[in-house]
């Protein structure tokens, strides 16, 4: 049987195993659930915000979502220098992770998700000031938590109800049978209509089907299948013809002659463009010669001058134009000549007969 002193010893060695087992355990959790190791050298840096937003000391710090830090302490305080911003968050981060933060960077309150965790997000993203130090204030942003969002959405959630409202209101108005669509689903007298409409179309469609009327022929006849596909064959051996080069069309596509003669044709009329822009011939004369168009444009003034006159009844021409006396004495003139050759013809003896006397 064991010694009263050998129990004490074993009681003291069970109580050592137990406390130091307490010990590691405690440790492991610390460095499984920490950001940095015991030891490590810790950076404390301050923001301001208007609202903790139900954030809580021991959330994390984060760096483009990575953790680099815990929350120590928040309070509200007293600071003329942020008089919009009452709450002071302070957090250390390890100072591994201190060059990556910069004095231009800024503080989010943000949340994990919808209802997850708040903590505080920092953004070194387009820093370019100095590296913090140990009690920099750095700079706080603002984001719209979830209670912002819902006061937000408070008006569109009215205005949905108002809709909501009027859409009852409306399918009321439709379901007691009054206005156009409720007498669309609820007026006997016009389903019998609608109903009758069908019918009759019913009845055009089987008559279709069976080949009556000029629709039914025109779906039904194999005659006028026959003359499509008649003229498609036509038309096919037409296109044949052309691309073989035969008949006219045939020709103008395919014979290079008439390509050669309308290339040489055209040529033609370049050069003959051509010498008239440079003045040679009647043509050019007549396009580019500034005296020759001088001439042309008096001459065109003497016609248009003598025109005039004689349309003023001016001169011999004039006169013979529009004076009526000389008409009417001309006119009686060939009247009398032609009374006098009517006269020869019936008795020429008398207007042609010579008398010669000899002494």
């Amino acid at each position: 049987m064991p010694s009263q002193k050998q129990v004490r010893w074993a009681q003291l060695r069970v109580g050592i195993t137990v406390i130091f087992a307490t010990a590691t355990l405690c440790v492991l959790i610390f460095l499984m659930s920490g950001t940095s190791g015991i030891f490590t050298r810790k950076v404390t840096l301050v923001v301001y915000q208007d609202n903790a937003g139900g954030l809580r000391i021991g959330a994390p710090v984060r760096l483009q979502g990575v953790d680099i830090g815990n929350v120590t302490s928040i309070g509200v305080v007293t600071d003329p220098n942020h008089p919009a911003d009452p709450v002071q968050i302070k957090f250390k981060i390890s100072s591994k992770f201190q060059p990556l933060v910069h004095l231009d960077a800024t503080a989010t309150l943000a949340t994990a998700g919808v209802l997850g965790e708040t903590f505080v997000d920092i953004d070194s993203r387009q820093t370019k000031d100095r590296m913090v130090k140990d009690g920099d204030i750095l700079k706080s942003k603002d984001e719209p938590s979830f209670n912002d969002v819902v006061k937000s959405t408070q008006g569109t959630l009215q205005n949905v109800d108002v809709l909501l409202q009027r859409a009852d209101r409306i399918f009321a108005f439709i379901e007691s049978g009054q206005g156009s669509i409720g007498k669309l689903i609820y007026d006997q007298e016009l389903y019998n209509r609608l109903n009758s409409t069908l019918n009759e179309v019913q009845a055009m469609v089987n008559q279709i089907s069976s080949g009556k009327g000029s629709i039914g022929k025109l779906i039904n006849d194999d005659e006028l299948y026959n003359k499509a596909n008649a003229s498609v064959d036509k038309l096919a051996k037409i296109i044949d013809e052309i691309d073989k080069g035969e008949g006219t069309i045939g020709k103008l596509l395919k014979d290079p002659s008439l390509y050669n003669n309308a290339n040489e044709t055209i040529t033609k009329a370049n050069s003959l463009i051509g010498d008239i822009n440079q003045g040679k011939g009647a043509l050019g004369k007549f396009a580019k010669d500034e005296a020759f168009a001088k001439k042309l444009d008096d001459t065109m003034s003497h016609l248009a001058s003598i025109s005039a006159k004689i349309d003023n009844g001016e001169g011999s021409v004039g006169k013979l134009m529009n004076d009526p006396a000389l008409y009417n004495n001309t006119d009686q003139a060939l009247v009398e000549t032609r009374h006098l050759l009517q006269a020869i013809r019936e008795n020429p003896k008398k207007y042609l007969t010579f008398h010669v006397k000899v002494f």
